[in-house]
């Protein structure tokens, strides 16, 4: 999983570069990126303790294909967090991880070179795939082993991960590359196997264990061949029908009709349902129908889920055509007769239950059929024989779909892996939801979608998948003497013979030429689900069990420090990994989640692949600049939908501009003596804006147990603040002073060599690749190591900061009232089209008298009269005094100065 930095030599810190003739953002992403990876910038200090450390469970994104702009915002979002961290002395454990096996990953090879796994098949060692890309949409993919998919499944993911990184490190990512993991690796597949071996164990005497196996009703998608969990589902409106169709009564008094979508089904009719209080049916409660066309005969049952409501308040039992039909099968102890396979066509041997001659005949018609063209027939069918009442009507309605799927999901019967997670128990459930009280959520609100989802949950975690390209379970099965397998007896591994493949590996005490054969054994042969393995990462990146000493360090007896992600798999990979370190350390898996939305397209969706409406961001990169990128992704909120805005990556280039720029002129100066500090007035008063800036900022980031409204993570409120103080000193600041640090005016000078280099750093989680330009300008090392500017008690809230404590003042009116007029002496000169150098012989302010106030009050603008004359070309300033104004408003005319002969 990479190395470690354990004993690193430390670096030798770069030295000034002194300003450039002309600066440039062209170019400085790359010169940066080698620096840092030369460096070390971002190594883990695993020598620290674990109160020193702030660990981050990264979102180990999807290998399937390439990286979009919603990656792009999502994870500047956690490496702003990580630079602010970095910056107040806590040595941050950043890994990267791949999420590299599951179904997005075996799509995209399928797609790609054109083949589909057929695990029948023996291994090609010369195989070649037809395609590389560009697979015509008439090709029909040819089928090969398992070994020859998974090597093609590596050779893809290793492609696309190269990418990957090179994208991340673009945009500035402050990862340590050495703690690079992938979830199909060696470790990831001993950290999965290992933690299902002990979900398969009791923890305690008489407790039943975590894992089990089930032979039960699952929800399957019939392309990928393969069982969905609950939290993979999406409903998608597609249009369908209902259909009227009349069931004979067994006593000969007439016909109970049903509406229904799946007509399809009638071979697959078990019962007919209807609510326990509908006085319509409580007749015939207990009494028996003759389905249509097969004349299978099946009771009429009562059952408090059956809507009175719904078409003609009477339903058919099918297994399965919904999940209500699966609580329905079991609660009324039906029989299974399934009928559609895993390939998603109606089965071809005519079932037993159907004995009626014209019913046999009927049901070879719809066998080998899809499910589409099944239902086609079947109304045909049922027209023909008079069952089919009225005219089809049309609809529009909700089908579950896997939401990477493209047809809807069917329910077949399949033994499949469940890991317990409150879904059929209770205490379990509560425990769950007890949990999440003892996490810090970013923001608050996104806290609720997690207790919705585990009090909505029907059904424990399916964990299994018929799948190629994952971590296999780690079991085998003995088999009877006719070699049938005894699903009770597991043959299990040792945790320390991890990983192992059952489908090559032989348990202990067996050799592979018992493989297949009476008394041998037979390997488990499915994979677990992605999330079973993404539900472990923190354990994974902190090699749980392997590395003792890291995995102290970063996880510990509280789990890590942070856990970011998408609000919409707050129901998959957060609950899962929530679940599992729940069984085995008995404590949230972090102490705080910061929850990420979705990027919105200009018609306010979503963005995603399947709606073919995403934004690849290397275009991006390059026209705008990395900056200017992560400056539209950190301006928004933590957990609000974003929209995509070029606007204000337009914004953000200008703001990193104008950051080498304002850096280049204040440097231009002279350095301020050794004993320099700021004395005059509106100079200490910038300092003391600037200080309540650092504190709102650190604030925005730490917040503070004892203020509610301040729960920190807050990186786009700190950005807000930052980039405003920054405009103000450019725009005003940097104008009123210029004069008096042109003629080397030691607390002119004093003050604009403080505010850069706190600017600098303060800008330099947001903008990390322009930060550290102009701060190599004229300063030792990285910025990006260098101390942020405050330290911050989060517990009492009390912020200090040893370079601007001084500079504390309730009052900076002298500087936000000379502000005030040189804005209104700007003004002046645009409405008479001068130019802003036009001299003014007079300038009249007429305000409170408390505007002008005693000099020693600090809060008078005359404080700034000569800096304001200069910025103004003012030759003379005139006050009047008037009670009846605001005490913040002012006026002013000015009196032109004659414009001298040519």
């Amino acid at each position: 999983m990479g190395g470690s930095h354990y004993d690193r030599p430390p670096m030798t810190p770069a030295h000034p570069t002194g300003v450039p003739e002309k600066p440039t953002l062209d170019g400085i992403e790359q010169r940066w990126m080698e620096r840092w990876r030369a460096d070390d910038t971002y190594a883990f200090d695993r020598t620290r303790e674990r109160a020193d450390v702030y660990s981050i469970d990264t979102p180990p994104p999807t290998v399937s294909g390439s990286l979009h702009v919603g990656h792009v915002f999502s994870y500047t979002h956690t490496d702003v967090i990580a630079r602010y961290q970095r910056m107040t002395g806590k040595s941050v454990f950043y890994p990267m991880g791949w999420d590299d096996n599951g179904l997005a990953t075996e799509r995209r090879v399928q797609n790609y070179f054109g083949v589909r796994c057929d695990p029948s098949l023996p291994y090609d060692p010369d195989f070649t795939p037809p395609f590389e890309g560009d697979v015509p949409k008439d090709h029909q993919q040819v089928s090969i082993s398992r070994p020859n998919f998974v090597a093609l499944c590596r050779t893809l993911t290793d492609i696309d991960e190269q990418a990957f990184e090179a994208l991340f490190r673009r945009l500035g990512l402050s990862v340590d590359w050495s703690y690079l993991y992938t979830t199909i690796n060696e470790g990831s597949r001993r950290a999965s196997q290992r933690a299902f071996l002990r979900n398969l164990k009791p923890r305690a005497p008489g407790q039943p264990s975590e894992a089990y196996q089930q032979e039960a009703p699952t929800l399957w998608d019939v392309d990928f061949r393969t069982a969905v969990a609950q939290a993979e589902l999406e409903d998608r409106d597609m249009p369908g029908a209902y259909h009227q169709l009349a069931f004979t009564r067994s006593d000969g008094e007439g016909e109970v009709v049903i509406d229904t979508t799946r007509p399809e089904l009638l071979a697959a009719c078990v019962a007919m349902v209807a609510h326990p209080d509908d006085e319509r049916f409580q007749p015939l409660f207990g009494t028996t129908v003759r389905t249509p066309v097969f004349q299978v005969e099946v009771p009429i049952l009562a059952h408090h889920l059956a809507d009175p409501e719904k078409g003609t308040g009477v339903a058919m039992i099918c297994t399965f055509g919904d999940t209500t039909d699966v609580t329905w099968w079991r609660e009324l102890n039906l029989p299974v007769r399934p009928i559609i396979g895993w390939d998603g066509r109606i089965l071809p041997a005519t079932p037993d239950w159907i004995t009626a001659p014209d019913g046999r005949a009927a049901y070879e018609e719809l066998a080998g059929k899809t499910v589409k063209q099944a239902q086609k027939r079947m109304v045909e069918l049922c027209r023909d024989h008079g069952t089919l009442i009225g005219d089809v009507r049309t609809i529009q309605h909700p089908v579950k779909f896997y939401e990477k799927g493209d047809r809807p999901l069917e329910i077949v019967t399949t033994r499949q892996w469940y890991i317990r997670n409150g879904g059929r128990d209770a205490d379990r459930r509560d425990a769950l939801l007890a949990r999440s009280t003892e996490l810090a959520w970013h923001p608050e609100y996104m806290h609720h979608r997690y207790d919705n989802w585990v009090s909505g949950l029907n059904g424990d975690w399916l964990v299994s998948r018929q799948r190629f390209f994952g971590v296999p379970f780690p079991l085998w099965y003995a088999l009877d003497g006719d070699g049938n397998p005894i699903y009770e007896q597991l043959l299990l591994p040792d945790e320390s013979a991890l990983p192992v493949d059952p489908s090559s590996d032989a348990p202990t005490g067996y050799t592979n030429d018992q493989r297949g054969k009476p008394n041998g054994f037979m390997g488990d042969p499915d994979v677990m689900d992605t999330w079973a393995t993404s539900s472990l990462t923190p354990q994974i990146a902190g090699r749980w069990e392997e590395d003792h000493d890291l995995f102290a360090r970063v996880f510990g007896d509280t789990g890590m420090d942070l856990r970011p992600q998408a609000h919409d798999i707050i129901r998959t990979w957060l609950f899962s990994t929530m679940v599992r370190s729940h069984y085995e350390h008995g404590h949230v898996p972090w102490t705080n989640a910061a929850l990420s939305g979705w990027i919105l397209d200009p018609d306010r969706k979503k963005m995603s692949k399947s709606k073919g409406n995403v934004v690849t961001p290397i275009h991006l990169l390059e026209q705008y600049g990395s900056d200017a990128v992560r400056y539209w992704a950190a301006s928004a909120r933590p957990g609000t939908d974003t929209a995509f805005d070029e606007g204000q990556m337009k914004i953000g280039r200008k703001l990193a501009n104008k950051l080498l720029n304002a850096s280049k002129f204040v440097l231009s100066f002279p350095e301020p003596p050794a004993d320099a500090t700021p004395t005059a007035t509106i100079d200490r008063q910038l300092l003391g804006l600037l200080h309540t800036t650092v504190q709102g900022a650190t604030m925005m980031f730490s917040g503070a147990t004892n203020m509610p409204n301040l729960p920190g993570y807050n990186y786009a409120g700190a950005l807000e603040l930052v980039e405003g103080f920054f405009w103000d000193f450019c725009d005003n600041y940097l104008e009123l002073v210029k004069t008096r640090a042109y003629g080397g005016d030691p607390s002119a000078l004093a003050t604009l060599r403080t505010a850069l280099a706190l600017l600098q750093r303060l800008f330099a989680p947001f903008l990390p690749f322009v930060a550290e330009e102009v701060w190599s300008w004229w300063k030792n090392g990285s910025v990006h190591t260098e101390t942020w500017p405050m330290r911050f008690d989060r517990g009492t809230g009390v912020a200090t900061h040893d370079e601007l404590d001084q500079f504390t003042t309730p009052n900076t009116l002298a500087y936000q009232r000379a502000v005030q007029v040189l804005a209104s002496i700007r003004g002046k000169k645009t409405e008479a089209k001068l130019s802003q150098r036009a001299a003014v012989a007079q300038c009249v302010v007429t305000a409170h008298p408390n505007f002008f106030g005693p000099l020693q009050g600090a809060g008078s603008v005359r404080h700034a009269e000569g800096d304001l004359a200069n910025a103004g070309s003012v030759a003379e300033f005139q006050y009047i005094g008037d009670d009846a104004m605001a005490p913040l408003a002012c006026s002013v005319d000015v009196v032109w100065a004659p414009v001298p002969p040519a």
